[in-house]
């Protein structure tokens, strides 16, 4: 009687409980935002200092550039009579052009900020580890993306400062083996900057990027949320006889929506505020006849110029070639998964990276000065072709340089592999960025250093 009794208490449970399952994963399919997150997320995720919140913030940017994209397209014409007009008359009689702009300009070139600093983050707590080397690749591959917007966009105002930008842009990448002129003569539609490279810039701008970039986002947000979330230390086993230490999980909404939309209102009201502030810049009409001294390229490229005033235009292709593909590989070269989720993997990784970045600030700047007044490679060797004196040889010298470093740290200092190539590593993006700083506001008429203080 009493087995009968627990049997009929039971049955009506079972279909509420199935019930209650299906509602669950009805709430989850039909809600946007755990569409893009876990439903429970790791609590020390929430940290701040630990994401510094750069993905959330790169996709909001993007998102931004989107809907001020689609409003500027109401107002531009794409050809080199009218380009220029419709950009003054958006910065002058449409009501809130100048703003709309300007927020898509200053979006645009954080975006690459973020995008940058969102690489290094995921870097340095080895965020590429336990299966997520594809996330990575698409990652790197995102940032190139982000660099061809700005680059498609940057000549679409067709002033001076985008129109020779471009000119010096593209000539760069006509120093690119086998495919650069092809590449060059493509975007241009023929050998220089005219109506035809403005409409394949715009083009590619409006159209072809956009596309890609919401397939290349919408899979890295899904392979994100199908690895579990960002990556998080595992769980650290406790001293011997007590439990097994466990990350404690909190579900995403609220704890980590409120996060996102509290970092969401601040990057808007900032960007809204600096917008306000610094209007987005326009020169003079574009005069091919007329090119400014000196011919920069857009901030983000002037690493890569100030790279081709120390080398053979060959070899300071193939040099930043061979570190970003090295820098796509490093999945492949740092396998250790136990110091994921743990800042540059150890006390001795941070002190190789600021070592790293010391060598960098220190060595950089005085390799310029004696490359611009002292080392002239050629002359040293008059009977050697120039592609050999002033590419092979500094091209292999450079990579020797990289090989000492490693090595230094690696032995010298008597670091692990990965310690030693998270200071490596850093030598590398903090060269780049002494190179581009370099280029932007220590370089003058001529391309001749000067002083700009």
């Amino acid at each position: 009687m009493s087995e009968a009794r627990t049997e009929s208490w039971k049955e009506p449970l079972l279909p509420k409980a199935k019930s209650d399952d299906r509602s669950r994963m009805r709430a989850v399919a039909n809600n946007l935002i755990l569409h893009l997150h876990p439903t429970k997320v790791p609590a020390p995720a929430l940290r701040w200092s630990y994401t510094w919140g750069l993905g959330g913030i790169s996709a909001l940017l993007a998102t931004m550039l989107a809907v001020t994209g689609v409003l500027l397209m109401f107002r531009y014409d794409a050809s080199v009579e009218r380009a220029y007009t419709s950009i003054q008359y958006l910065e002058t009689q449409v009501f809130f052009g100048s703003l709309v702009r300007a927020i898509h300009h200053w979006s645009a070139n954080l975006l690459i900020i973020t995008v940058f600093l969102h690489l290094l983050r995921v870097f340095f707590t080895g965020g590429f580890k336990k299966g997520r080397a594809a996330n990575w690749i698409v990652g790197v591959t995102l940032l190139l993306l982000v660099v061809a917007f700005n680059f498609t966009g940057y000549l679409l105002p067709w002033d001076q400062l985008a129109f020779w930008a471009i000119t010096v842009g593209t000539s760069l990448l006509g120093y690119v083996p086998l495919v650069g002129t092809a590449v060059s003569n493509f975007l241009l539609a023929g050998p220089e900057v005219g109506q035809g490279a403005l409409r394949n810039f715009y083009a590619i701008h409006v159209a072809v990027l956009p596309a890609v970039l919401v397939l290349l986002m919408s899979y890295h947000f899904w392979k994100v949320r199908k690895d579990g979330g960002i990556s998080q230390p595992g769980a650290m086993p406790a001293e011997e006889g007590h439990k097994k230490l466990r990350i404690v999980r909190l579900t995403t909404i609220p704890h980590l929506v409120q996060r996102e939309l509290a970092a969401a209102l601040v990057v808007i009201a900032a960007l809204a505020l600096w917008a306000m502030l610094v209007p987005a810049p326009l020169e003079e009409l574009a005069n091919p006849a007329h090119p400014p001294n000196p011919a920069k390229a857009a901030w983000y490229f002037m690493g890569l110029q100030e790279l081709l005033l120390h080398m053979h235009p060959l070899a300071a292709m193939i040099f930043p070639g061979f570190v970003l593909l090295a820098i796509t590989l490093i999945p492949y070269w740092d396998r250790g998964e136990a110091d994921i989720g743990i800042y540059f993997r150890s006390r001795e990784g941070a002190f190789m990276a600021l070592a790293g970045a010391f060598f960098a600030l220190a060595l950089v700047p005085l390799l310029v000065l004696a490359d611009e007044y002292w080392i002239d490679l050629p002359a040293l060797l008059p009977t050697w072709p120039t592609i050999l004196s002033n590419g092979l040889v500094p091209l292999l010298l450079s990579l020797a340089g990289l090989a000492i470093i490693y090595f230094i740290m690696r032995v010298g200092a008597r670091t692990n592999h990965a310690e030693s190539l998270v200071g490596l590593f850093t030598f590398v993006v903090v060269s780049f960025i002494v190179l581009t700083i370099i280029g932007v506001f220590f370089r003058g008429a001529n391309m001749a250093l000067i002083n700009p203080f």
